[in-house]
């Protein structure tokens, strides 16, 4: 389980660099450079968004679906951005998002 966990992790770090050499910092940080309250609030609300849109495409496919596969996405997929999401949430808090 510790070396699956591990693993996972290595991939999601993977993932994570590739989405960002194609996105750049700015879609999480919303074009701020964080320095304030209110434009850290604005990233996480941003995240928090994303979130949700995971969580329902996830509550529709295995809730509402009973585990069918999604035609754009696999679930797996929605849960390993989920998992990005949560991290990229405490680099903003933490104001080291895009340094």
């Amino acid at each position: 389980m510790m070396g699956e966990f591990k693993r996972l992790q290595k991939e999601q770090y993977e993932l994570f660099t590739v989405k960002q050499h194609d996105y750049g910092p700015h879609n999480i940080s919303m074009g701020t450079d964080l320095k304030t309250k209110e434009d850290v609030n604005f990233a996480l609300m941003a995240l928090v968004i994303r979130i949700n849109d995971k969580v329902n495409r996830l509550m529709n496919l295995i809730v509402k679906k009973g585990g069918a596969e999604g035609a754009a996405e696999p679930a797996l997929d929605a849960f390993s951005d989920l998992a990005n999401y949560g991290i990229m949430a405490q680099i903003v808090a933490n104001k080291k998002w895009g340094k």
